[in-house]
């Protein structure tokens, strides 16, 4: 979930970052443009004051000239070239009509389109450069044109034109875009911490109750949550949580009890029930069917009893779960059983690895391995063979129980080892229909498990997986 949650909030955040950077880096470029605008103006300002008392245009003849305006003529091309020099900005003083006053370098004239004509325009019409366009910088050969208007006795005479190169400028853009940039990413590194910590806070209580479900689902019960993290919400769903398990958990430990009373109640009764029939049947002649019909359904309830005794014990009793050599348990259960599948002409083998060692409860992997075993030589028929392997397969143990009995179908192993269920095929073999469920409570209280399966081409096989690892 985190893995989900964290990438959600990283993009968020991201474009947080980029909705606020995108914009500041824009205003950065127009703060630095405007600058060098704000200074060309003042610039083109002060050539304005230079040119406004030069009214004799360069061509006009020396009776319309005057000594003061040749001096100021000269002082204002001297300024321009020494303008041109020193910064590298083209700049030019221009009549009405495009004539040239005085421009450096010699020969520059008005633009006739772009951004120069424009601004040339503005200051024909009595107004200063305001809004040049946006240069950036990839624009490598942008150019800010500003124009100033020179006025006398309230009309525009001439135009101040400036055409400056922007590199310098868009050095400084780059830089302060370049700033904006490493702080974007210091901020997204705060950010993606903040996330992580974030969703650790708001997810620790859900792992916790997550890894306390899976628990109660394996049979560890007594498994809780500790409401004291994360926040308000999930802290009552974790009290709500183990308030549900505590309900959960008297419920079954009443309906262990229950059984397990119950099955130790009726014992007794059953047992005087019997007795009694044996005394009846002393006065009743020998063979006599229906004694012997009650003597057989009386050892079937008592057999029935002990199997629900036993259930609720295994499902009740906690595994002593310890390092153990499956194979040699294996290998003893099935040297306990071979006196009985001889006795019924069926040949039990054992096969596999002579040691191999994991983590289960011995006492209650015997049992059910006992249930296991009885359950295959009762179907399995004379002169057929059961084998019980052991192998190692990775992580785990396998131990394999094989028969050549009539086997089952697809919808009978859906339902092999629930409560008193058995195969309606079956129904004249002695059993209770708990054995294998049995098997299953004891396995699952020490982390195996039980399987089944076909055994081509008829038969039963039945896995039971035993973990390697300590749990």
């Amino acid at each position: 979930m985190r893995t989900r949650l964290l990438p959600l909030l990283i993009v968020l955040m991201a474009g947080v970052l980029l909705a606020l950077g995108v914009p500041l880096a824009v205003i950065t470029a127009g703060v630095e443009q405007q600058k060098v605008v704000v200074d060309r103006i003042d610039d083109a300002a002060r050539f304005a004051a230079l040119a406004q008392f030069v009214t004799a245009r360069p061509d006009a003849g020396e009776a319309t000239k005057s000594p003061d305006e040749d001096e100021r003529r000269a002082t204002l091309r001297s300024e321009l070239a020494r303008y041109d020099d020193l910064y590298g900005i083209r700049a030019g003083v221009y009549y009405r009509d495009h004539t040239p006053m005085a421009a450096a370098p010699g020969g520059l004239s008005v633009p006739r389109e772009g951004e120069g004509a424009r601004a040339f325009s503005e200051a024909l019409a009595g107004r200063r450069s305001h809004d040049p366009r946006q240069i950036w910088p990839w624009d490598e050969g942008g150019r800010i044109a500003v124009a100033s208007p020179v006025i006398r006795d309230g009309d525009v005479v001439a135009v101040v034109v400036t055409d400056s190169p922007t590199g310098q400028m868009r050095a400084r853009i780059l830089r302060g875009w370049l700033v904006i940039a490493a702080g974007e990413c210091v901020a997204m590194l705060v950010a993606v911490a903040a996330a992580i910590r974030l969703t650790g806070w708001v997810l620790r209580p859900v792992r916790v109750l997550d890894t306390a479900s899976h628990d109660i689902a394996t049979g560890r019960m007594k498994a809780r949550v500790a409401a004291t993290a994360g926040p308000p919400e999930l802290r009552r769903l974790a009290r709500s949580f183990n308030e549900m398990a505590d309900h959960v958990e008297d419920v079954l430990e009443q309906q262990r009890a229950f059984v397990a009373d119950a099955s130790h109640q009726l014992r007794n009764p059953l047992s005087a029930l019997l007795l009694r029939i044996e005394l009846l049947a002393l006065e009743l002649p020998d063979g006599n069917e229906e004694i012997a019909s009650v003597r057989t359904e009386g050892k079937r309830l008592a057999r029935v009893l002990d199997d629900l005794l036993d259930l609720a014990l295994a499902e009740h009793a906690a595994a002593d779960v310890q390092l153990t050599d499956i194979a040699a348990l294996a290998a003893e259960r099935v040297d306990s059983w071979r006196p009985l599948a001889e006795d019924r002409g069926v040949r039990l083998s054992y096969e596999g690895h002579s040691a191999v060692t994991g983590w289960a409860d011995p006492i209650a992997l015997s049992s059910a391995l006992d249930a296991v075993v009885d359950n295959a030589l009762k179907f399995t028929p004379p002169e057929e063979p059961v084998t019980v392997a052991v192998a190692a397969d990775g992580a785990c143990v396998t131990i394999t129980v094989a028969d050549r009995g009539p086997g089952l179908t697809d919808d009978e192993l859906a339902r092999i080892g629930d409560r008193f269920w058995r195969s309606g095929r079956h129904q004249n073999v002695s059993g209770s229909g708990l054995g294998l469920s049995i098997s299953r409570a004891l396995l699952a209280a020490g982390g195996a498990a039980i399987a089944y399966a076909p055994h081509p081409p008829h038969g039963l096989t039945v896995t039971v997986t035993v973990p390697r690892t300590a749990p």
